[in-house]
């Protein structure tokens, strides 16, 4: 399965993979809005891959075949502050 992957002109870290190279048709209009110009990234051969670097290479495989798309968000940074609280057993107020 060929994948054409774009990166979001408005969001850092957020990719795009499609079917086709340049054929947003099944993309939503308001994902689209929010995602901006689409910046082209690379295109391979799904099948040929056993991973992804970020994302699940089944999720990408069955949201493809399902959706004909698949959104790729950065991952959720952790609250440092939190973290360090936690550690120190203060309390969030």
């Amino acid at each position: 399965m060929l994948t054409a992957v774009y990166k979001s002109s408005k969001r850092a870290d957020t990719y795009l993979f499609i079917e086709k190279r340049d054929d947003f048709s099944k993309i939503p209009e308001p994902l689209m809005g929010m995602f901006g110009t689409p910046i082209y990234v690379m295109m391979f051969d799904l099948a040929k891959r056993e991973r992804l670097g970020v994302a699940d290479i089944n999720l990408v495989q069955s949201e493809l075949t399902e959706k004909g798309f698949y959104l790729q968000l950065p991952p959720k940074e952790d609250n440092l502050l939190d973290e360090l609280k936690k550690q120190n057993g203060v309390d969030s107020v």
